[in-house]
């Protein structure tokens, strides 16, 4: 059985002006998107800012969002490394915390091999019960988790179930579900790419998109699901502007600046993150405006 079908939204983390997170609003963003329709929630990845939180923060928010969620929807967390024990130790503490799922990132910076990311990631899964989904973005860790790499980890290892693509590789996700007789339960990674991913036989997305437009971001993939592909397709591409805007710095910079401009109050970035540049943030106001959501 898959974690989720549908739209899981990788949640932003927000944060006061002195920059400790701030679990009021986190609470009221959960409960937004639950009454959205979305389909799972997404603690501690990258759009959570994870990578700046400290261990303690990282399983603190974790566990808050699993107790605010209280078993509505599933909650997949982020614990992902480059350090393989570091990997064990948040993905443990996130188990204990009651995560329904993780969601472990290929290492990054150390660039292993292919037998390396195996080994690591089955390392992991060794440690927990829980299902896991592999994420592969090489843009951001400089190795890519190739199709074979993942159907051998998704038939040898009972807890990893597939992967958060974001390589924007077709062709390599064509080959991965053919790998594994279309049972890798695959996630688009891009919020551009949900329909193409559903024809392939995908499961769904997890959405940065779905913080700001998340009843919509269910719908692309319910219609789908529900056989509508033509509007399934349409709201789709109705959303693409949106979505580029939402990309024209990086994540999570525009989404963060989207839910401040709709009155949400997600707060700054943390460093090395800055705010948003004005042109780009009236791209983004306008792209907004467009969409029906400002």
């Amino acid at each position: 059985m898959a974690i989720f079908e549908g739209a899981g939204v990788a949640l932003i983390t927000p944060l006061k002006e002195n920059g400790e997170v701030n679990y009021g609003k986190l609470e009221e963003l959960v409960e937004e998107q639950i009454a959205g329709g979305t389909d799972s929630i997404i603690a501690c990845g990258t759009t959570g800012e994870a990578s700046t939180m400290t261990h303690e923060e990282h399983l603190e928010v974790i566990k808050y969002v699993c107790e605010v969620t209280k078993k509505r929807i599933p909650v997949i967390a982020g614990t992902g490394s480059n350090c393989t024990d570091t990997a064990i130790y948040l993905s443990k503490e996130a188990e204990n915390c009651g995560a329904d799922g993780l969601l472990l990132v290929s290492p990054y910076y150390n660039k292993a091999t292919q037998n390396g990311l195996k080994a690591h990631f089955k390392a992991v899964a060794d440690a927990v019960k829980i299902p896991i989904l592999l994420y592969n973005v090489p843009s951001r860790t400089g190795v890519n988790i190739a199709a074979e790499t993942i159907a051998d980890l998704c038939r040898n290892v009972s807890n990893i179930l597939g992967v958060k693509e974001a390589s924007g590789d077709f062709s390599s996700i064509a080959d991965l579900m053919y790998l594994t007789d279309g049972k890798a339960d695959v996630y688009s990674g891009n919020d551009n790419q949900i329909v193409p991913i559903l024809a392939l036989g995908g499961k769904g997305v997890i959405s940065v998109l779905s913080n700001i437009a998340p009843s919509q971001t269910h719908e692309i993939c319910q219609a789908y699901f529900d056989g509508d592909v033509t509007r399934s397709a349409k709201l789709q591409l109705d959303a693409i502007p949106l979505i580029n805007a939402l990309f024209c710095e990086v994540n999570p910079i525009p989404v963060k600046a989207a839910l401040n401009l709709m009155g949400k109050n997600a707060g700054p970035l943390r460093l090395p993150l800055t705010e948003m540049e004005p042109k780009n943030q009236e791209r983004l106001k306008n792209a907004m405006k467009a969409y029906g959501i400002l």
